[in-house]
């Protein structure tokens, strides 16, 4: 065999075993199935996953998020990442000021901060205006659709866990799926 044609032969095994190579952590979930009844939200599951059982302030506050998603023409990916976050944050309560068990002046379900201009403590306190703050600061992140969720919440809120948001996505996931629609 020529050194042309053997370059050649081994160039296209390269990449077809650089494409397995990457495509493998992908091919691996392509079997996933979504949640009955809906259409698949991208869910990268990293970690093990928690839930919590929610009370009917929490629901509204889930299905507030999706209104403001959707008022701002975003997908559903976005309210899985914003319920996530809020998941995190707050476990989904609107959360006042704390006291001594406060986070400096972190307030409502994302747990934002007036004194780093997310607003005011009224206007953080609501759930459609901290959803939609949150949602601007997403959209800022450039790749926020593909990237892993608990990465673009992080880019978001700068947590001093970055990781906690993973944990919550297919709770997010879950609660968008059966509120989308309705």
């Amino acid at each position: 065999m020529n050194t042309m044609l053997r370059k050649s032969v081994l160039g296209i095994a390269g990449l077809a075993f650089t494409g397995g190579v990457f495509a493998g952590p992908i091919a691996a979930h392509a079997d996933a199935a979504p949640v009955q009844g809906t259409k698949p939200v991208a869910v990268s599951m990293q970690g093990a996953q928690s839930k919590i059982d929610l009370n009917d302030e929490q629901t509204a506050n889930a299905k507030a998020i999706i209104a403001a998603t959707k008022k701002a023409g975003l997908p559903e990916r976005a309210a899985v990442i914003s319920i996530a976050t809020s998941l995190q944050e707050s476990k989904l309560e609107n959360l006042g000021h704390l006291g001594d068990a406060n986070d400096h002046d972190s307030l409502g379900l994302f747990q934002q901060r007036p004194s780093s201009g997310w607003g005011t403590p009224e206007q953080i306190t609501d759930p459609e205006y901290s959803t939609l703050a949150f949602l601007k600061g997403l959209k800022q992140v450039d790749g926020w659709q593909d990237m892993p969720l608990t990465e673009a919440a992080q880019t978001v809120q700068v947590s001093a866990y970055p990781d906690a948001y993973a944990q919550w996505e297919q709770q997010a996931a879950d609660i968008v799926a059966h509120n989308w629609n309705s």
